[in-house]
Parts: structure tokens; C-alpha cells; sequence
């Protein structure tokens, strides 16, 4: 007989036996003992949390010879053919290979008819999100008023296509990923069974390594019992995934703490060449990053970080080296990589990219310094207009070459001298250069210092001089001009005609 690998061989047969549904597991089992079992089920998760296993049990629990019962006995006919897939009454229908309209009808014109031995007639669909909204639409009278006998399971790694017309008239149960650590003692106890010699940390390393998934965990437990001669270890454990070590993952990733992108690509180049897989890398790295930031800021807890990681004591020292705001900008460079690598004809380059932008992480500054350095700058141009006030010349009476105007009060905050000379601007400084009207506003204008007459005497032009006038006024009352000024400590120097 060909073998048989361990996650058909170690499927539950109990509700009790499934590995980490302890709530679903409770529910239905008061279901079945009440005779309170609903019409029709829907199943969701992920693959290989026991969607399937579930059902089957289920259907084993209400057409049992002994029952319907809690707790099917397993050895019946009818036990043993729904365990193995084949009953004539419970027909497991693959949702992804018979999703048309046609292939509903046939089911809606077998409903009626009674099961051939069982008590119900069972329809488990499993992928039913992959139905067609036809199939879909023609399956909606059936699934809310079904046959006495007919009772609908119905498994989805996809909730969200399915149409709520097709939720609405299911119990839904939601199944979760399993944690590591039951993974792991579930994968103990199949060892035992099997007689084979297995080390904790590398069980713990399969488990995490089917990420909630326990048919994925017990699939690679069979690759690492065949790698290791019989024996469970981590290095078996890291040949069968294809993992390299800790200690060379830390070695890349110091390099790039230390800004050295040309050392980084060069023993990123090395792995690939030893036969690592660029993915494999990049989830690597993304897991060791995670490490730094878990001794950073919970300290060397063990139980926390990877065991495909390397020496706690080197993790640590690393750790010492690096910023927590470097670190969690490293594990977005890696997990923005990790996500376009998978879909890129090369992922060389973008894992590459990633190491670059992670050396250049030692030349950047981090925000908190720079906004303190930003405030300081601030506070001391703030300070500058004061001292440059201080040591302005005053302004004498008589022409002078250009139109000037201070950017603020006095130095003292209180009112600006009166200058001879003018008008005054919005925040109350007077404009230099300007002669002064005098009482009445009947005297006559001071004469413009651009415009000189043969014979050395500027000639008085009352009309010229009102004119730069206005236009000066009009360039302080605009908010732009006003706001430019501001910004750059300056002052109108000058009214161009």
C-alpha cells in the first residue's frame, strides 16, 4: 500500500479532536445533542484550520448508525465513507470545477429525493465563493426552504464574494489561524505516535512555518522526518524550507546598520549564489528585523523572537546599534519589497533597492531632530531684525538715493520715532526718504534725489514725488508684499517708475 502522509492519516474523527476550533467545536456539538442542526453552514478561514474535517464530522455526527450523535463512532460504513469521501449520501462537490447554472440544477432535481440509507442528505461545497452569480441566483429557493432531509455545508477561503443573499440564509462560522505554540504540541503528539525523535525548537519552527495552517505545518513535519533520517531537527527543519542561517541574515543586515550598501549587496549576491531564494531572503530578513525591534524594546525574550534567528546575545549587541524609528523604517522597506518582489519578473532588483535604501538609513537625520533644530533657527532669525534695528543710521533731512522701509516696530515695542520724511506704513514705521508735509498739507514737496537739473540742483517735481508716494503706500498695504518681507527679514528698497 503506497504511503500515507500524516495529514490524511492523523484527520480528526471528533469534534474534540480538531486542533484549535474549540468554539465551533462547542456550538455544533449542542447543536446535533438538541436537534437544533440549521439547514444550511458556511465555513470560512483560511486553508488547513479543518473547514473540510468540520463538515465531515458533522455529517458523521447526524447520519451515524448510533446516532445522531455527538460523538460518531467511526467504524460504521457510514462513518468510515463520509471519513474517506465517498458516501452516497453526502456528496462533497468542489465548487472551483462545477460552478455553472447547469451543474446547480442537477442539484436542485436530486434534492428532493430521500438519501438512500443515511437519515440526511448532505451537500458540502467546498470553494463555493468560485460558483457563478448564475449558479449562484439558482440556488437560492433551495438553500432557504430545502427538503426536510437536505442539509447544506458550504466552506470558503473568501467570504467577502460571496453575495448576501447566499450568507443571509447560512449559520456562518468564522475558523481561526492556530497558534504556533498548539501547532506545535499537536505536532508532539503525532511524533510520538509515529515513534520518530523530534527537538522543540524545531517543531516550534514547523509550526510557525505553516502560519496557522495545521495541514501545512503536518505537510512539512513529513519533508523534515524524511530530510533528517527519522529525526526532527532545526537544520533539517531550515534545509526542508530552504532557510539560511541566522547568523548570515545579521551579517546583511549589520552591513546595512553600518551604511555599507556595497558590503550589503555583495553578501546579499553570495546567498543567491549558495542557492537562497530571493523571497525566502526578503521574509528572512523582515523576521529578523522584527527580532531587533522585539530585544529593543521588550529585551531578549526568547520565547519572542525566531528560532531560525542566531545567538540572542549577538541579536542583542546589533540592537544596541540601531534606533527603533531606523528599525521600523527598515521593516517597511522590506515589507514594501517583500510585496513587489513577489510579482516582479526579477526580484533581485527589488530586494537590492531595499538593502540601498536601508544603508541610507545612517545618513539620515530623525524628525525630532530636525524639528528642534527648525525651532532654534527660528528663534534666532526672530532675534535678528532686533540687533540689525539697533545699528540702522538715521535719516537726515534732504534727498536721499532710495525709498526705505523698516520691516518692524522698534526694538522696544514701543511707538516708532516720527522720521522725517512720510508716511506711515501699516505696522506704524515711517518711510525714510520722504520729506515731510507740513501742517495743513498746503507745503510743497521735498525734491525727488533721482532727478537732478543741469547746474547740480534737483528741480522740485510736486506731481513725481506724491506719485512714488502712492505707489509706496500701495506696496505696503499688499498682503504679499507684506507677507514677502516678513518671511525674508527684508524692506522696500526702492519704487522703480
Amino acid at each position: 500500500m503506497a504511503y500515507m502522509v500524516l495529514a490524511r492519516r492523523y484527520r480528526p474523527s471528533q469534534f474534540d479532536e480538531v486542533v484549535g476550533q474549540d468554539p465551533i467545536a462547542r456550538t455544533l456539538k449542542s447543536a446535533v445533542a438538541s436537534g437544533r442542526a440549521a439547514h444550511a453552514y458556511l465555513f470560512c478561514g483560511t486553508r488547513g484550520i479543518g473547514k473540510t474535517t468540520m463538515a465531515r464530522i458533522l455529517a458523521s455526527a447526524l447520519n451515524c448508525e448510533k446516532g445522531p450523535t455527538t460523538e460518531p463512532c467511526g467504524t460504521c460504513d457510514i462513518c468510515a465513507r463520509i471519513h474517506r469521501g465517498d458516501d452516497v449520501d453526502v456528496l462533497e462537490i468542489d465548487g472551483a470545477s462545477n460552478n455553472s447554472v447547469e451543474d446547480v440544477r442537477r442539484l436542485r432535481e436530486n434534492a428532493p429525493y430521500r438519501p438512500a440509507r443515511a437519515r440526511y442528505k448532505i451537500y458540502y461545497i467546498d470553494e463555493v465563493h468560485m460558483l457563478s452569480t448564475s449558479a449562484f441566483n439558482a440556488l437560492l429557493k433551495t438553500l432557504e426552504e430545502p427538503p426536510e432531509h437536505v442539509i447544506f455545508l458550504f466552506s470558503t477561503t473568501e467570504p467577502e464574494r460571496l453575495p448576501a443573499t447566499i450568507l443571509s440564509r447560512c449559520q456562518r462560522f468564522d475558523f481561526r489561524a492556530v497558534p504556533a505554540e498548539r501547532i506545535a504540541e499537536h505536532l508532539a503528539e503525532i511524533c510520538k505516535k509515529e515513534k520518530v525523535k523530534a527537538d522543540r525548537d524545531a517543531l516550534l519552527a514547523v509550526a510557525r512555518e505553516g502560519r496557522g495552517s495545521v495541514r501545512d505545518a503536518m505537510t512539512l513535519l513529513d519533508q523534515a522526518i524524511a530530510v533528517g533520517g527519522g529525526r526532527v531537527t532545526v537544520e533539517a527543519v531550515r534545509d526542508t524550507v530552504g532557510a539560511v542561517s541566522g547568523e548570515k541574515i545579521l551579517a546583511l543586515l549589520s552591513a546595512c546598520a553600518d551604511g555599507e550598501a556595497g558590503a550589503a549587496l555583495r553578501r546579499f549576491a553570495a546567498l543567491l549564489a549558495d542557492g537562497a531564494d530571493v523571497l525566502s531572503l526578503l521574509d528572512q530578513a523582515i523576521r529578523q528585523v522584527r527580532d531587533l525591534l522585539v530585544v529593543k524594546t521588550c529585551g531578549n525574550d526568547g520565547e519572542l523572537l525566531d528560532v531560525f534567528g542566531p545567538d540572542p546575545k549577538a541579536l542583542a549587541a546589533e540592537a544596541e546599534k540601531i534606533s527603533v524609528p531606523s528599525l521600523v523604517a527598515a521593516l517597511g522597506y522590506l515589507t514594501e519589497a517583500r510585496s513587489r518582489a513577489r510579482w516582479a519578473i526579477d526580484a533581485r532588483p527589488v530586494a537590492e533597492l531595499a538593502l540601498v535604501r536601508m544603508a541610507a538609513l545612517l545618513e539620515m537625520e530623525l524628525l525630532p531632530e530636525v524639528l528642534a533644530r527648525l525651532d532654534s533657527l527660528e528663534r534666532t532669525l526672530a532675534g535678528a531684525p532686533a540687533e540689525k534695528k539697533k545699528q540702522a543710521p538715521k535719516v537726515t533731512e534732504g534727498p536721499v538715493p532710495s525709498l526705505s522701509v523698516p520691516l518692524r516696530g522698534t526694538p522696544n515695542g514701543g511707538e516708532p520715532p516720527r522720521f522725517r520724511g512720510g508716511p506711515r506704513g501699516p505696522s506704524g514705521s515711517a518711510v525714510e526718504g520722504v520729506a515731510e508735509e507740513p501742517a495743513g498739507g498746503t507745503g510743497k514737496e521735498a525734491p525727488a534725489a533721482a532727478d537732478n537739473v543741469p547746474g547740480g540742483r534737483p528741480e522740485p517735481e510736486p506731481n513725481r514725488s506724491r506719485a512714488k508716494r502712492r505707489k509706496l503706500e500701495e506696496a505696503m498695504n499688499d498682503p504679499l508684499v507684506q507677507k514677502a518681507i516678513n518671511l525674508f527679514d527684508g524692506r522696500i528698497v526702492n519704487i522703480e517708475e
